[in-house]
């Protein structure tokens, strides 16, 4: 049984360590937990940073949270737990906003919004706990779809891999906002300058081909179409 001993409720601002603390840039960084929270809602790809035998690896994988925890796939991880049960990771979620198109090339840019999150994960066994840590990630992904479809048995629940990452230790940065050479000497070159916004959108559900005729998407799925994703 490794059921998680965090505290309940982490405080509304981000701790500064010397892993988290924003050494450029300061003015994009944030400290309100509320600023990590809306980053992790908006997404539910996440990309994983770990040493497996010795070399670096980043694997994307989904990801659902709690108030306290992230909860993830991590079966590459796992094998660097089983050697190193201390062995740190860190995981990061951005989310891209568009491009800042300046007047000069030096000036160009990015619009983002980006979270980092520090610590050593822990691989969840108690059977409670990852059928709710996976009801999370599946929710999280996918409103609707753990009561619409099979959950996992016991076979399956026994194959997956799911690790706990405390959100305690984590860094925020956003970027928004038009071209900063618009006051100065570029300003003359008389060039058109702006941001080049990027959204991503749901398309119209595809349905299987061996999906039997008469089977339409429950509304969870189908109301999606056309919406906004982060």
């Amino acid at each position: 049984m490794n059921r998680r001993s965090q505290p309940s409720v982490l405080p509304p601002d981000l701790p500064v360590t010397d892993r988290t603390r924003h050494r450029r840039l300061r003015e994009q960084g944030s400290l309100a937990r509320a600023d990590l929270e809306a980053i992790l809602d908006a997404g539910f790809v996440c990309h994983l940073g770990v040493v497996v035998d010795g070399q670096p690896m980043v694997v994307p994988t989904v990801y659902g949270r709690d108030d306290t925890e992230l909860f993830l796939h991590g079966s590459v991880a796992s094998r660097s737990l089983a050697a190193d049960t201390a062995a740190p990771v860190c995981v990061t979620v951005t989310h891209v906003d568009g491009l800042v198109l300046a007047r000069s090339v030096f000036e160009h840019g990015v619009n983002y919004r980006s979270a980092m999150i520090h610590g050593v994960p822990r691989k969840v066994t108690d059977p409670d706990e990852k059928l709710r840590g996976l009801r999370l990630l599946t929710e999280h992904a996918a409103p609707g779809q753990w009561d619409y479809a099979r959950r996992p048995s016991r076979k399956e629940l026994a194959a997956t891999t799911l690790l706990a990452l405390s959100l305690a230790e984590a860094s925020v940065k956003t970027s928004v906002g038009p071209p900063e050479d618009g006051e100065g000497p570029d300003a003359a070159l008389g060039i058109w300058a702006g941001n080049l916004p990027l959204t991503t959108t749901w398309g119209t559900p595809v349905a299987d081909p061996l999906l039997p005729a008469g089977i339409e998407p429950p509304p969870h799925i189908a109301g999606r179409g056309g919406t906004r994703q982060g």
